[in-house]
C-alpha cells in the first residue's frame, strides 16, 4: 500500500520514539552511559539492558533517512522557502534544552547539538542549489562549509547527515541510485546504520500526495518528547527500579 507524506511522518516519529527510549531513559539513566544518572549503582542484570537498547537503537535508524526525504520533498514544493527555514531555525533552537537535558541530563551541553540543526544545514545546502541553477559549484561549496560546520558544532549526524540530505536532493529523480548513496553515507557514519535499510524500502513506497496533517504538531512533538523522557529519567524511573 503506498505511503503519503503524513504516514511517512508518524511512522518516522513513532521509531524516533523508540530510538529516543533507548538514548534517553537506557543509556542516560539505566546504563549511566555518561555518569550523570540518579540510578547509580542500582541497576542489575546488565545484559538484559545492553540488549534491550541494542534493539530500540537499531529499530530507531530507519527514523532520520525518512526524515532527511521530507526535508527534501518540503524544500521542492514549499510555497515559502523563507518561512519554512525559520520554522526549522526556531524549532532547532527551542529543542536544545530539551534535547541537552534528555541526552546529557543538564541544560547546557555544548559537545553535541539536536538534529534540527542537521536537517536546518540540509535544507541551506538545497536552497543554494536552488538559487544558482547552473551553477552547481555554489551549491557544492554550501555543503563543504555546512557540512564542516555540523561537525564542528557536533549536529546529530553532522557533516554525514548533511550530505545524505544533498543526495536526496540531487538525485530526487533516481531514487535508487540516492538510497544506495545515503545508505553508503550512513553506514560511513557508524556500522548500526545498516539497520537503516527499511527506512529506504519504505519510502519507496511514497504515493507523492502530502496527506492530511496537523500543522505544527510535528515540529512540536519533538522537544515536548524529549523533556517527557527526561522526567522519565529522573522521577518515575527511580521509584520504579
Amino acid at each position: 500500500m503506498p505511503f503519503s507524506g503524513s504516514a511517512l511522518k508518524w511512522f518516522a516519529v513513532l521509531i524516533m520514539l523508540v530510538d529516543h527510549i533507548g538514548a534517553c531513559l537506557l543509556e542516560v539513566f539505566v546504563l549511566n552511559y555518561y555518569g550523570v544518572s540518579p540510578l547509580a549503582g542500582r541497576i542489575d542484570n546488565l545484559y538484559f539492558w545492553l540488549s534491550l537498547d541494542s534493539v530500540l537503537r537499531g529499530i530507531g535508524r530507519a527514523a532520520f533517512p525518512i526524515f532527511c526525504f521530507l526535508l527534501v520533498e518540503g524544500a521542492v514544493h514549499t510555497r515559502s522557502p523563507r518561512k519554512y527555514l525559520l520554522r526549522l531555525a526556531s524549532f532547532a533552537l527551542i529543542s536544545e534544552i530539551p534535547f541537552d537535558l534528555a541526552l546529557h541530563n543538564q541544560p547546557f551541553y555544548w559537545g553535541t547539538q539536536n538534529v534540527f540543526f542537521t536537517l536546518l544545514a540540509g535544507l541551506l545546502v538545497i536552497q543554494a542549489f536552488q538559487r544558482s541553477p547552473g551553477q552547481e559549484w555554489r551549491g557544492m561549496l554550501a555543503l563543504a562549509v555546512l557540512g564542516a560546520a555540523a561537525e564542528l558544532c557536533g549536529t546529530d549526524y553532522g557533516a554525514i547527515g548533511v550530505a545524505v540530505i544533498a543526495v536526496m536532493y540531487l538525485l530526487r529523480e533516481r531514487f535508487w541510485a540516492a538510497s544506495v548513496l545515503s545508505l553508503i553515507l550512513l553506514v560511513l557514519l557508524a556500522r548500526i546504520e545498516i539497520f537503516s535499510i527499511p527506512a529506504f524500502l519504505i519510502l519507496a513506497l511514497y504515493n507523492g500526495k502530502r496527506g492530511r496533517q496537523p500543522k505544527y504538531f510535528f515540529y512540536v512533538f519533538y522537544p515536548v518528547h524529549l523533556l517527557i523522557l527526561w522526567a522519565a529519567g529522573n522521577f518515575v524511573l527511580p521509584a520504579l527500579l
